[in-house]
């Protein structure tokens, strides 16, 4: 089991303070980058304010804005679509980044997608996908849709082929909300030729509020995330190819969908001792990926049902195991108990489920609750978590002793001055090399390259 520890972490900023509970360097286990840096102490110091009231960093560290919601694109196809959430970062040619971008929009946005012939799926979606491609140095030098049409792109993952599979988080089906087809899929998509991964709904790997994904490199099983707030809670499935690890395309051959049951767990947010070990864990078949009839996570999966949970969000493969999370759960909704974000890990050889990690609630009293939302190991040593709540917004820093640092805050004020918000940061990611961090501004859409002493 794995050995329980808690502690306040003190950031150094008002208003970016995490409690949690358990065991961090459990989370680099599979970085030996992450294992031997940050030993001298935790971040890059206190966030420097920003005198143009956009982006917050420590000292030494700068950012550009990459692209911005309304803006041309420069492949002349439509204006910069809002809502950029999940993202990706694949090396592209002569040394540059291709970023593969989502769009969580529905049909009545402002700045939808654009619809581009041969890669647009239902021409009423608003969302799908962006790639805007840098040259060595950092410089824009293209920007085009990757897939249009779709619905509500949150998260996904890549795959190990350095595709993008982007997750639509809905269930709307054909005639829902203006839609001509069925939605709540996973899409392929390539950020450097679209048109050879094109608009193509991968049906098999099921019909349900996607979030995120990740491949098992070792025999190509995906591990997908549902993204569901409303009771019944969503499930945590994996899916066996017919192609496992094919290339591009293979995915569209099919395969099996399963969720997994927890036996004697019907609810996740019940287990709250971190280092609990749940062993011999059961994967039942899906009885009907397209939920054709009724929602996946309300379906007949027999005698002791399946395992539900509140919000599952990010998850991604480190070493030789599958780590998810809970952003939060709440009784109120129908939890069975509340929590502020769990770090799950399933071990696939050993099928035991872990809760390494139980966080908050925040340390600030006018920002309760942290919601951890997208993560990424970071190349230079630690881990990178992006806060989805109320108030401030951050960037975190979290390092393998357990220590917590803002990494960025966004200023670009979405309320009024009275009463300001900020939007959620999304989608971070870092360059092949691990010199440039990207991360998204939700709201007002934004995409930043960080760069700076990350291997200080």
């Amino acid at each position: 089991m794995t050995s329980r520890r808690e502690m306040l972490a003190r950031t150094g900023a008002a208003g970016a303070g995490i409690a949690f509970a358990g065991a961090f360097s459990e989370l680099f286990a599979s970085s030996a980058a992450a294992t031997q840096s940050m030993g001298r102490g935790a971040g890059y110091g206190p966030l420097v304010p920003d005198p143009d009231h956009v982006l917050d960093l420590p000292e030494g560290f700068s950012y550009r804005v990459l692209s911005r919601t309304g803006e041309p694109l420069r492949s002349g196809e439509g204006l910069v679509p809002q809502a950029c959430d999940g993202m990706a970062a694949f090396a592209g040619p002569r040394g540059g980044v291709i970023l593969v971008r989502n769009h969580e929009n529905r049909t009545t946005a402002e700045h939808k997608v654009p619809t581009v012939e041969g890669i647009t799926y239902d021409p009423a979606g608003g969302g799908g996908c962006t790639a805007i491609h840098l040259d060595r140095r950092g410089n824009v030098v293209g920007e085009h849709v990757a897939v249009a049409g779709t619905a509500i792109n949150c998260a996904g993952g890549p795959s190990p082929w350095d595709t993008w599979l982007t997750c639509e988080e809905t269930e709307d089906k054909a005639g829902m909300n203006g839609h001509t087809k069925d939605h709540g899929f996973i899409f392929e998509v390539s950020g450097a030729d679209p048109r050879s991964t094109g608009a193509v709904p991968l049906t098999a790997m099921g019909r349900f509020a996607h979030e995120a994904v990740a491949f098992d490199p070792h025999n190509g099983v995906v591990y997908e995330t549902e993204d569901a707030f409303v009771y019944p809670f969503g499930l945590f499935y994996r899916f066996l190819p017919e192609k496992p690890l094919g290339g591009v395309g293979s995915l569209r051959a099919g395969g099996t969908l399963q969720a997994m049951r927890v036996p004697g767990v019907p609810d996740l947010s019940a287990v709250t001792e971190t280092g609990a070990v749940f062993r011999n864990i059961e994967w039942i078949d899906v009885p009907d990926p397209l939920a054709t009839t009724t929602s996946i996570r309300d379906q007949d999966f027999g005698p002791g049902g399946i395992t539900h949970g509140q919000k599952l969000e990010g998850c991604y493969w480190g070493g030789h195991n599958v780590y998810f999370v809970s952003s939060f759960a709440r009784t109120q909704d129908g939890s069975t108990a509340t929590h502020h974000g769990q770090v799950w890990r399933y071990d696939p050889d050993a099928r035991t489920l872990t809760l390494v990690i139980v966080f908050g609630p925040d340390t600030n009293p006018q920002n309760p609750g942290d919601e951890p939302d997208n993560i990424t190991l970071a190349p230079g040593g630690g881990l990178m978590l992006c806060e989805d709540s109320g108030g401030e917004q951050h960037v975190f820093g979290l390092t393998r002793r357990g220590e917590v640092y803002p990494m960025a805050r966004n200023r670009q004020n979405i309320g009024t001055p009275e009463a300001p918000e900020y939007g959620e940061f999304a989608g971070v990611t870092f360059a092949p090399d691990g010199g440039t961090m990207y991360v998204n501004a939700y709201t007002p859409g934004t995409t930043f390259a960080v760069t700076g002493p990350w291997k200080k």
